[in-house]
């Protein structure tokens, strides 16, 4: 009888042992899985010098893809221009402002905001993000991605500056690679950066509302950057348009390190050095 009772405390003994076995190894499955799950929604942040984090696994709200600029007119000083540039093309509306985007470049044609007094005063003290994310929307073989940047030596140069936008959701949206182009360090961050602050300047005291287009130009076979081939411009132009004054002006910067001139150009001379036509002939002066 004292046989049987250790042969059966021998079999219960080794049930536990393998019940606890398979919940060890059922856990470390799961936990594997998770692990797994979170690295695929992480990217790494190139190391340039604009950069501070990396994109975030849950990209900030955005509207969908559909009707395209018929759903944010209001980012246009009239309706949205006809443009001849390379294809590929998407129209995508943000909180505050709006990009037409090339699938074959992988960069913005232009983007677009409107900029009025009380909307950069909304903007002050907002603090960046710095969190860059590839753009959902677009197809993916349309899209940029961080990889591309990194190591490359060019920034990733807002066309839509995140120091315009008047939310903290609207200055994370500014951080779609949709609104970005390869830009110069040196320009980026001095040259244009200082056109930018200018530009705020002046809406801010403006008559009305302030109309800005900004895109890249590119010259023939342009340079790529990362397995995407996403376009190195020759330049990048900024736009300002003021209906209430009449008024149009333009900074055209090559990209690269200069030297480079503040000195605006007026609407003629940007079309003439290769700009879009983004005004009609009633807003052109």
């Amino acid at each position: 009888m004292p046989q049987k009772r250790k042969s059966i405390r021998r079999k219960k003994a080794a049930t536990g042992s393998s019940s606890r076995t398979l919940k060890s190894g059922i856990h470390a499955f799961v936990l594997s899985f998770s692990i797994g799950l979170a690295a695929i929604g992480c990217s790494v942040s190139p190391s340039v010098p604009d950069t501070v984090a990396a994109g975030p696994s849950s990209p900030p709200a955005q509207a969908a893809a559909g009707p395209g600029f018929a759903a944010c007119p209001q980012h246009f000083p009239a309706a949205p221009p006809p443009v001849a540039a390379p294809g590929l093309q998407r129209e995508l509306c943000f909180d505050a402002f709006a990009v037409l985007y090339s699938g074959q470049s992988k960069t913005p044609i232009y983007a677009v905001e409107r900029l009025t007094r009380s909307r950069l005063e909304s903007a002050q003290g907002i603090k960046r993000s710095d969190r860059f994310y590839p753009e959902a929307r677009l197809p993916a073989a349309y899209r940029a991605q961080l990889a591309d940047y990194a190591g490359s030596g060019y920034d990733r140069g807002h066309m839509a500056p995140a120091g315009d936008m008047p939310t903290a959701e609207a200055k994370a949206q500014s951080f779609s690679l949709a609104n970005m182009v390869p830009q110069a360090p040196a320009l980026n961050q001095k040259a244009w950066n200082q056109i930018e602050q200018a530009t705020r300047k002046y809406a801010a005291r403006a008559p009305g509302d302030v109309y800005v287009f900004t895109g890249p130009s590119y010259g023939a076979g342009p340079a790529t950057l990362g397995a995407n081939k996403v376009w190195i411009p020759a330049a990048t132009w900024k736009l300002v348009h003021v209906p209430a004054e009449g008024r149009s002006w333009a900074y055209w910067m090559t990209n690269d390190a200069g030297p480079h001139t503040l000195k605006p150009i007026d609407y003629a001379q940007f079309v003439k050095r290769g700009g879009p036509a983004l005004l009609s002939a009633e807003l052109a002066h």
